[in-house]
């Protein structure tokens, strides 16, 4: 008997962001999305539902997936809650086992999980594991400019397009008959780095084209824009990317009876105020997700929407019931209503959140915890220990006078300094004109201390620029606020809430 069950086709990439030309009918012509044509999502999007409050449970690339992979929060995930020195924990059931369990065939390509020990366990580890054309995709810009003198631009990228095509399909070929499946497209090439230049070199992209369509907290100059403009060319190449893995599935007559989502693990590496921080341009992240007969089609939804919901969310369309230790909500019921903008009463807010992530390498290798609640109109973060670097560890840098390394040098290697900001272009020029009149309060906002308590009024800065936590007309909502981020930790048991020696705070949890 045939199988009717949907498949399940998550596309994944690392560092994605809410990169989109989807988002332009939302957000206007004066962001980076002005400059993008991503024709697959925008599909996904227009056959389905666009989600335009989709924020991930943290800006960590393995807590994040830890908490979509289990439907929990990153902190209800054990060692699985940090990056480096993540350590996955077998008894907590993941989306794709029970599915594996329940009868789909299961498999991935690229990351799905982490480097942590062992690779890829939520999600089956090298058993599930469909590579067998490779992996450069992940260094999309570098292998296509190489490949460019002899295939020329466009040749060059598709050698690159045929080899997640080929994955997939080395995936489609070792399905039982009459089974459904669920794969997990986790493309990294959105991670750093990227070949400088390539944006406009593979894409057309010019940088200057980025002049005042930055936000406000990043130093609008050629070098940023080149950045940011590099990092628009690989959004390019996931779309390109899932629009190989949509064009098999309707070759093969399977489309309509697949459930696509489509999103990434957090906001932009190598920014100020992007991954690693719980601000938007590191949390808020693109969303669409197409289901013929199921979803229907062309629906703008502004709903919360935290991105660990969607375990419960697969479990459900799959006919099964989401598990008992996922304290997650199924998203199903927002899917299939016929309902724009807001559908679920009370999905008003989200909760974010961090705590290690490569760390700032000193001995005691201490994390930066944060929370925050994000509500359509406000951010309230909480900074738990505000006399610690939330970048990681300023190696003197924090006094102007020091000379830094070199420019190439804060390019190349992460760890030299802030070593939870990505090694970028942008990092390095911010770092060197960090004592320029107008550079200084911009090179703070990034890379300074933060105090214990953060608050944005988004109606009036959406780019989150002036903390109004201490202003008296503000005390209300900071202490509501407040009080709900501080209700849903308690819930949740999160250790920085109910444990006095908090696990975060030492070993294994510390260990290098």
């Amino acid at each position: 008997m045939s199988d009717k069950r949907p498949n399940i086709l998550f596309a994944f990439a690392d560092d994605w962001g809410r990169y989109a030309s989807a988002y332009r009918q939302i957000e206007g012509d004066n962001t980076p999305n002005a400059l993008l044509d991503t024709p697959n999502f925008d599909r996904i999007a227009r056959e389905g539902a666009l989600f335009t409050n989709a924020f991930v449970p943290a800006p960590s690339c393995t807590p994040c997936r830890s908490s979509i992979l289990t439907g929990r929060y990153f902190w209800q995930t054990g060692r699985g809650a940090i990056l480096q020195g993540a350590v996955w924990d077998p008894s907590i059931p993941s989306y794709p086992l029970l599915l594996e369990e329940a009868g789909y065939h299961i498999g991935y390509t690229y990351k799905a999980w982490s480097p942590g020990v062992p690779r890829d366990a939520p999600y089956g580890g090298d058993r599930t594991r469909y590579a067998p054309a490779g992996t450069k995709f992940g260094e999309f810009s570098f292998v296509a400019t190489e490949n460019v003198p002899q295939h020329g631009v466009e040749g060059a990228k598709q050698i690159l397009y045929d080899e997640s095509r080929q994955n997939f399909d080395a995936f489609l070929d070792a399905r039982p008959p009459d089974t459904s499946f669920c794969y997990w497209w986790g493309p990294t090439n959105t991670h750093r780095k990227w070949q400088r230049g390539s944006g406009k070199a593979l894409w057309g992209l010019d940088p200057d084209d980025l002049k005042g369509r930055l936000p406000a907290f990043l130093p609008d100059v050629h070098d940023v824009r080149e950045d940011v403009c590099d990092y628009l060319g690989e959004c390019l190449a996931v779309d390109a990317g899932l629009g190989g893995l949509l064009e098999r599935l309707e070759e093969l007559g399977e489309l309509d009876n697949t459930l696509i989502v489509a999103s990434g693990d957090h906001g932009i590496p190598g920014f100020p105020r992007g991954k690693c921080n719980l601000y938007n341009l590191g949390c808020e992240v693109a969303l669409a997700a197409r289901w013929p007969k199921h979803i229907p089609a062309g629906r703008t939804v502004n709903d919360f929407v935290n991105l660990m919901d969607l375990a419960p969310t697969f479990m459900e369309a799959a006919g099964l019931e989401p598990h008992s230790d996922m304290t997650a909500r199924s998203l199903l019921n927002v899917l299939t209503s016929s309902q724009d903008e807001q559908v679920d009463p009370e999905r008003t807010f989200v909760v974010t959140g961090r705590e290690r992530h490569v760390g700032d390498a000193r001995e005691d290798n201490l994390p930066y915890p944060q929370r925050a609640i994000r509500t359509k109109d406000f951010l309230y973060i909480r900074n738990f220990t505000p006399d610690r670097w939330p970048m990681g560890d300023p190696r003197g840098l924090d006094d102007p006078t020091t000379e830094p390394p070199s420019f190439d040098d804060l390019c190349d290697d992460t760890r030299l300094v802030y070593p939870d900001m990505d090694a970028s272009p942008t990092k390095a020029w911010m770092i060197h004109h960090r004592a320029e009149t107008q550079v200084q309060r911009l090179f703070d906002m990034g890379f300074g201390k933060f105090p214990a308590e953060e608050l944005y009024d988004l109606r009036v800065d959406p780019h989150y620029l002036n903390n109004v936590a201490e202003e008296a007309q503000y005390k209300e909502v900071r202490q509501q606020l407040s009080d709900q981020l501080m209700s849903v930790l308690t819930e949740q048991e999160d250790p920085r809430i109910v444990e006095p020696d908090c696990r975060f705070e030492r070993s294994p949890f510390t260990d290098i």
